[in-house]
């Protein structure tokens, strides 16, 4: 069992940054793609980003440009780094880790969440 905790969140004004980070912990040796979700009030969960284990990176149209993804696998860390964020981007960022290995593929995890506030 993996598990996921997501850090970083916090409230800024329109153009502002974050920094936000998800570790793993537990059963970590088998490797997986960390992506990264979010949900803004009364709105449906949608996708941000994905980062394989094997370094290919997507983002959502919506934040192409703005937001980077990288990982540091010897802390079992993912990061999202999010530049010129606007109030749109509001909303509950959530990580989710997807086996890409042998012993553990397809079995995906999600974390809590981490709260993102973006004023105008």
């Amino acid at each position: 069992h993996v598990q996921l905790v997501e850090s970083g969140g916090g409230s800024v004004q329109a153009g502002g940054s974050l920094r936000l980070a998800c570790t793993a912990s537990g059963d970590t040796g088998c490797r997986g793609m960390m992506c990264w979700y979010r949900r803004a009030p009364g709105k449906e969960r949608e996708f941000v980003s994905c980062h394989t284990t094997a370094g290919s990176i997507s983002y959502s149209d919506s934040v192409k440009g703005r937001f980077t993804s990288s990982r540091d696998d010897a802390r079992n860390t993912a990061y999202l780094q999010m530049n010129n964020l606007k109030p749109e981007d509001t909303g509950t960022y959530i990580c989710k880790r997807v086996g890409q290995e042998y012993r553990c593929l397809g079995i995906h995890y999600w974390g809590q969440g981490t709260q993102v506030t973006v004023s105008s």
